[in-house]
Parts: structure tokens; sequence; C-alpha cells
């Protein structure tokens, strides 16, 4: 999964380029716990000393000079005169008002001229702001800051565990803290998924994969570093390939979930129509901090808008017609993509099959700042979140009660967000179908033959995660700097065995190449062959690296943790936490590597769960010319970044669109079978039992 948007995806390049960084810089590890500090209990007011002292001494309207721009400092100030969103309602990027306060509070820690003014304002905000949209926004804000580069963010499952976890988990925890009030004792929850109290559709079974906490914190932190409101004038992305990386993103999403999908027995992805009813329900078990529980979607839900809105309030509220945008925004961009250009807010007509034409698009059906023309093409995926998700319509801005897929935290919980960004990837693939074909000469790498690849046995398992969810009680101020809460979740995810693969590869001289590897099913649910030309953009990219060819043979020795845009799981709050003090105290080292300080798809999650006979896959390897990345100025070093730096493309390695060479439609299955660069390898993997495996390796030990 190359997934992992460039960032993700990234991370193509960061094989050896982003190496493990050990850090000594001392106001660096003071800023790293500072900022942890203030992810701690989140949904309650801070209690540190020095918290409650800044956030009652530092008012905003008296250091309008301490911000690069005094206006946005003004404006926030004049907004929280007027009345924001309340402490402890529900906050959703997807509703207008609470996502333009987001943006203002962003900009306020964005444009503070100094670190201090930003840690000060982030105390105050964390006081006197509503809890979510403070963590949102301070989130983003240090992600893109100079002056935090290579702060490690705390896993978002610790922090806000009502979105991960569902209400009996978050219950026992509310139980243990009043059963055994001010005691030290640690205390351990069995998690289950959705399903085990109701099931509402066969597809439930795949929740292992859909409401697993590190393939929903990916796709949030995804969505931290490239919110879809940030852009233009605030923040160029433009080296990062942005729209494009938002089309290869989804759909090598949905190309990993469709792996699962086979796991189980199920075959594509349904489509469906907004005229018939969506046959997915979907119960999240999940409820907001505030005790409000997650809209529920029945089975073959209805989207008109008049049973949509049946016996609610219609009023000025643009959301109740959702149905209405969405399909206007649809056809305004199939008509675009039939046409091969869009025009400008100020008119000015861009040609869509340009070098630059998917970026266009893909800024366009994202709507972000980029866009040529936010208001006429429209937000369809915000629109599209509200119908599918079957939220309610409030009855105030402020009293909302936002559905799973609107938030990023839970998005993918939902089969309907699959089934929409189907939709989405689909456009992007009627725009790609207007594109030449790659030819044979075009694949081909003159004097370069991949002889033969070689993979170990692949095996899937479920071992259990331990997260700490401590935060989601509430504390005295006694207990608030004291370690004697810790209350612990115990959850059975996917796994496998770590594996090793060679790619036999001749060159005729030195040379440098890149190197693409491919994991793609071979068979249908039915157990029929399928073609690469249908069956393309159900590959996953599992490694992309940078490689130099001696003349001759060549063996090229991978392993399943070297594919960086995959990360291992996430350090919890605490440990980060003692690592931060011991480091600062002399007694031991904070390390950051690229996987910590930046975001990836979970590398446990690398291969399907295949099944236990064995289930056939394919890899495809593919050895390519090195193109270096355009925006790489002259002299460019990637080794000063010790992990990518959003907007600085430094996360790209070759100039090759994403995907490739899946990205275009393929019209003669041959050609990638006679091009001597590329390979095609057939493997099975198999699923066991976690025990099955230990048992075996003590066998052989």
């Amino acid at each position: 999964m190359r997934f992992i948007v460039v960032a993700i995806l990234g991370c193509c390049a960061l094989a050896l380029a982003f190496p493990e960084h050990k850090i000594s810089n001392k106001q660096f590890l003071e800023r790293q716990r500072d900022i942890l500090r203030l992810f701690k209990h989140v949904n309650q007011p801070s209690y540190y000393k020095d918290h409650v002292e800044i956030a009652q001494n530092f008012h905003i309207h008296d250091h309008y000079d301490h911000y690069t721009k005094p206006e946005v400092a003004r404006h926030y100030h004049q907004i929280y005169e007027y009345g924001l969103l309340p402490r402890g309602e529900v906050f959703s990027v997807f509703y207008e008002e609470h996502l333009q306060q987001a943006i203002a509070l962003y900009k306020l820690f964005y444009y503070a001229k100094d670190y201090d003014t930003f840690y000060k304002t982030a105390v105050w905000a964390r006081q006197h702001v509503n809890e979510g949209l403070f963590l949102y926004s301070f989130s983003v804000a240090i992600v893109h800051r100079e002056d935090t580069y290579g702060i490690v963010l705390p896993p978002i499952y610790e922090i806000y565990p009502h979105y991960f976890y569902n209400n009996e988990v978050i219950q026992e925890a509310y139980r243990y803290k009043q059963q055994y009030y001010n005691q030290e004792h640690g205390y351990t929850i069995n998690a289950n998924y959705s399903g085990f109290y109701l099931n509402l559709h066969p597809e439930q079974s795949l929740a292992y994969f859909t409401e697993d906490v590190g393939v929903n914190s990916f796709y949030y932190y995804y969505n931290i570093y490239y919110p879809h409101w940030l852009g233009g004038e605030d923040f160029d992305y433009h080296h990062d390939r942005r729209g494009e990386q938002y089309y290869y993103v989804y759909q090598q999403i949905l190309a990993r979930y469709y792996l699962e999908r086979l796991s189980n027995d199920f075959g594509e992805i349904p489509f469906f129509n907004y005229e018939v009813p969506f046959e997915n329900g979907y119960y999240p078990s999940l409820q907001y901090p505030n005790g409000l529980p997650f809209p529920v979607r029945p089975n073959h839900a209805h989207l008109y808008e008049y049973f949509y809105n049946y016996g609610q309030k219609y009023g000025n509220n643009k959301y109740a017609y959702s149905y209405t945008f969405v399909q206007d925004y649809e056809r305004r961009i199939r008509d675009a993509i039939d046409r091969g250009y869009v025009f400008s807010h100020d008119g000015q007509k861009i040609n869509l099959y340009s070098e630059d034409g998917i970026n266009v698009l893909g800024n366009l059906i994202e709507s972000n700042p980029d866009s040529p023309d936010r208001h006429f093409y429209g937000a369809l995926h915000v629109y599209a979140r509200h119908l599918l998700g079957y939220s309610y319509q409030p009855l105030d801005k402020y009293h909302v009660a936002p559905s799973a897929l609107q938030h990023y935290e839970t998005s993918l919980r939902d089969p309907a967000f699959y089934q929409f960004y189907k939709r989405i990837v689909l456009y992007f693939q009627k725009y790609k179908s207007y594109l030449p074909s790659y030819t044979e000469q075009d694949l081909y790498f003159q004097g370069v033959e991949v002889k033969r690849v070689e993979f170990d046995r692949l095996l899937t398992y479920f071992d259990h995660f331990y997260t700490d969810i401590s935060n989601v009680v509430y504390v005295t101020p006694q207990e608030y700097d004291s370690e004697k809460i810790q209350v612990r979740v115990r959850q059975y995810r996917l796994n496998h065995k770590p594996f090793t693969y060679r790619i036999h590869v001749s060159s005729d001289k030195d040379q440098q190449a890149v190197v693409r590897v491919y994991l793609g099913p071979k068979y249908d649910e039915y157990g029929r062959y399928i073609n690469i030309s249908h069956n393309r953009l159900n590959f996953v990219e599992v490694d992309h690296f940078k490689y130099q060819l001696k003349s001759g043979e060549n063996v090229i020795e991978r392993n399943s943790h070297q594919n960086y845009f995959y990360q291992n799981d996430r350090t919890s709050y605490r440990q980060l936490y003692k690592q931060v003090l011991g480091a600062l105290n002399g007694n031991g080292e904070f390390n950051v590597n690229a996987n910590e300080a930046y975001f990836g798809f979970p590398r446990r999650f690398l291969l399907p769960k295949g099944n236990y006979g064995g289930q056939e896959f394919q890899f495809f390897v593919i050895v390519s010319p090195y193109v270096p990345y355009k925006y790489h100025q002259e002299g460019y070093d990637a080794s000063k970044y010790y992990y990518p730096r959003v907007g600085s493309g430094a996360h790209h390695i070759d100039n090759y669109a994403f995907g490739y060479p899946f990205d275009r439609p393929i019209h003669y299955d041959q050609i990638f079978h006679n091009v001597p660069n590329a390979h095609f390898y057939t493997t099975k993997i198999y699923h066991r039992h976690a025990d099955d495996i230990n048992a075996s390796t003590s066998a052989h030990q």
C-alpha cells in the first residue's frame, strides 16, 4: 500500500533515506514534553499548575503583535467574543460552522511568531475552546509549523478512545474508575468489534479490518497532514502533487479493502445508486464523550430527500439538501472529464489533459483551496458523507449528531465509505480512459531482466494488541499528574509473520533503477481467473525503492520491515512521555523514525488474511529506469529530512505517475508478461492461529 499517500505513498523512497533519528537537543525534547502534556485527558480541563496560570494570564487581544498576521489574531478574538462551539459539544469538521472555527484556530496557532507564543496560545485554547476542535486544529498546526517539525503525535486512539472502541468498553472503563477510585490498580478490558452485539449485514465480518485502530488512525493522520481545507496561499502542497496523491490514496485503500473481502469470500465492492435504497446498514456501537450515541443507518436506507429528512427540520440547513447537491456536483465532474477542460472561478479555461491535469482534477474533486472553482464543482465528499451517514438534521449548528462518516477517526468503519469512494475512483478512471495505454516500449528497460522472484512462506494470524485508554476516564486534580489510573484494552488484530523476498535481476551495465512491488488477487471469489486488464485497480503497492544495479547478476533482498510507507504500531502516550523525561534527565534516548513522526498504513496489515488452506495471490515486480522527481532541486539531499516533511516533496522517489504502470487502462494483457524487466509471481497466503505458529517455530529451534 503505497498507500499512504504519498505520504503514505510517499514514503516510497523512504527505504534508506529516513532512518531512525536520535534526538538529544534539549530544546526539542522540552517542546515534545510540553506538547504531549497538552494531549492528556483532553476531554477535561488541564490541571497542571503552569497550564492553569498561563490560561488565566494570557490574553490574545494583548498580543496581536506576536502573530505574523495580526489580523488573524484579531479575527479569532472577535469570533470568540461572539461565541463559539461550547465545550462538551460534538465537533465535526464536516459541518461548515465547526470547520470555519477550526480553521480560524489553526491560523492562530500557525501564525504565532515564535514557539513561546504558539505554546501559550495552545495552553489558552486547551482550557477555553471545545475539546474536539482544539485537538484537531492543534494537531494540524503541529505538523505544519517549522518549529514543531519532528514532534511525535501520540496515538489518536489513546487520546480519543470513544472514537475507536465500542460502548461496552468505554462503560467498563467508567465502572472500573468508580469502583477502584484512588487505588493503584491497573485494569485490562477485552474489546470486541461492532458485530459482537448486533450484526446488520454479513459484511460486518470484515470489522477486524474496517474497525481496526491502526487502519482508522492512518486515515485520521493522513487528513491531519493533508486537510481538505488547507492549501492555496496558506500552505503550498504543490511539490507533493496533492491532487494526484488524493486519487492514489483512495484507490489504494479500496484495493487493500478488496483483498480483505476476497479473504472472507466477498467479491467486488458494491456499486450503489442514489435512487435505489442503500443496502448496507451500519450500527457503529460508538458513543460520544458527552454520552450521545452515533447515528445508525438501517439496511436499505432511502436517500431521497423526502425519506432522508422525513419528520425532521429542513429550514435553511443546507445539509438537508445533500441529495440534490451530490447529484449536481457529480454531474459537473462527469461533464468536465468528458469535455476535457474546467473553468476557474474567474472564467479561465483549464485543460484537464495537460501534464498537470490529474492534479487539477484531484484538487477539484477534493474541493480543496487549489481547486479551480470550489463553489461550482462543490464539496461532493462533504454532502455525500451527510447523506450516506444518515445523520439527523440538527436543531441548531452546535447541537449536532454526526455519523461515523463525518469523522476521519471513524469513516473507514462504515461500508458506505468504500462504496462512495469507489464512485470517486471510477471518475478518475474515466479520466484515465482518455489517456493512451502504455506500450511495450513504454514499459521496457533496456538491458535489464527480472530473472525470478522468491518469497518466504506467507503466514497471517491474529494476536492481542494492548492500548492504554486511561484518557477516557475523568480524573480529579489530585489524580491528574499521577500514574495511578491505568486502563488498558486488549483486542485481537490481524498480523503476519515477518518475511523476506529476493528479486534476481540481470543488467548489462551499472545503472540506477527504481523497483516497484505490488500485491493483487489472481482469482475472484468464485475461483475464476481475473485478467490483468480487469484487475489492475486491485493491486496494492507493498514496496517501492531506488536501487543501484551493477553490471551482471544482482540479487535484491528485502524484508517486510523495509517498506517505510507502512508503519509499526505507534508508541503509547505513556511510553512516549517516559522516553522524553528520561532523555531530558539523561537516563535514556528519545528516538524518532520516519514511521513514528510521520504516518503510514499499519504494517501488520501488509498482507490480507488469506485462509487456512492457502489463498492464491500474485505479486507483480517491475524494475524501471530511475527518473528524478521533477520538484527535487539540483543537489537535493533527502537525508536532511529525518522524516518526510509535508509540502516538500521529500517523500517522492521518482517522477512516475502514482500506481505506475497500473494507473492507465490495459488493452493487451500480454504486454505485461512480455517485458523482461517485469515479473508476476504467484504465491499463497496462509492463515493460522497464533499458537500454531508459535508451536511450529519452537519445533524448528
